[in-house]
């Protein structure tokens, strides 16, 4: 039997028609010896163009896909859109298990992979499903959204930084490390964009540049062109039996618990292979 993934979206836009392409066409080309058994979308069929696009997609892969809209449960349930929702209430649990219940006539999948899906997950289905979510930074690195990332890593005069795969648990961005790749922020791309900004703090270059500072867009680019290979490359080890979640801590082909994966060596392949061609 293929191993099987489970995959969540909210599909918002053309990155995530784009790694599900990535996915899929790995496993079409028996480079991923996988099946994607269902998409689950927290939208519905004309809420966004966008996300009609994606289930457009989706369908020409012959994936089945469910789709169960947050914003018309929240609404259905009285809750406007001001409403802090971070201490995941109950009504918002319930929907968590409304998405267990839909899910129950799949097979469970071996993985979930969290694939642009813009909501915290909570307790009851991080239970039920072992769920991976990307992380922009190493696994010692900085927490947050891949800006505030990038920041912190400017103003701690960082050597290096990464990307990671975690598995997701209630906490966010603190689940066990699945997999991930290391790529240095200094060197010859590096040092002249360091020497511009001198000791300029994150908070001054906000004020100035922003997100147009070179230093900043370099870090960037050299963490996006690893997203999508780490996420292809994990789900590729975990297909192969090298890494696996037994009981949500993350093991070799062995059963050894292991603090991640490293797939260094296999990105900066796959990324200079993509350079040649």
């Amino acid at each position: 039997m293929k191993y099987s993934i489970g995959w969540f979206t909210t599909a918002k836009g053309p990155g995530s028609r784009n790694l599900l392409s990535a996915v899929q066409q790995k496993i079409i080309s028996g480079d991923i010896d996988a099946r994607i058994e269902f998409i689950f979308i927290s939208r519905d069929p004309g809420e966004s163009p966008e996300t009609d696009i994606f289930i457009n997609l989706a369908r020409e892969y012959k994936i089945p896909v469910v789709h169960f809209s947050y914003k018309k449960y929240r609404q259905s349930r009285g809750i406007s859109d001001k409403t802090n929702v971070e201490a995941l209430p109950e009504w918002r649990l319930d929907y968590d298990r409304e998405i267990i219940n839909i899910l129950s006539q799949f097979h469970k999948p071996d993985i979930c992979v969290m694939a642009g899906y813009m909501l915290v997950i909570g307790p009851e289905l991080c239970s039920n499903l072992d769920m991976i979510n990307l992380h922009p930074a190493a696994p010692d690195g900085p927490t947050g959204t891949w800006q505030e990332v990038i920041w912190k890593l400017i103003d701690s005069r960082a050597e290096s930084s990464g990307v990671m795969m975690h598995l997701v648990t209630p906490e966010l961005d603190r689940g066990p490390v699945v997999s991930y790749c290391r790529y240095p922020v200094r060197g010859p791309s590096f040092d002249e964009l360091w020497n511009k900004i001198d000791d300029q703090t994150s908070e001054t270059i906000v004020k100035g540049e922003g997100e147009d500072n070179q230093l900043f867009k370099e870090i960037r680019r050299q963490g996006f062109i690893r997203e999508l290979p780490l996420i292809c490359l994990t789900i590729k080890a975990f297909s192969q039996g090298r890494i696996r979640v037994a009981r949500k801590v993350i093991v070799n082909c062995v059963g050894q618990p292991i603090k991640g994966y490293n797939l260094s060596a296999e990105i900066d392949y796959e990324i200079q292979k993509q350079l040649t061609l």
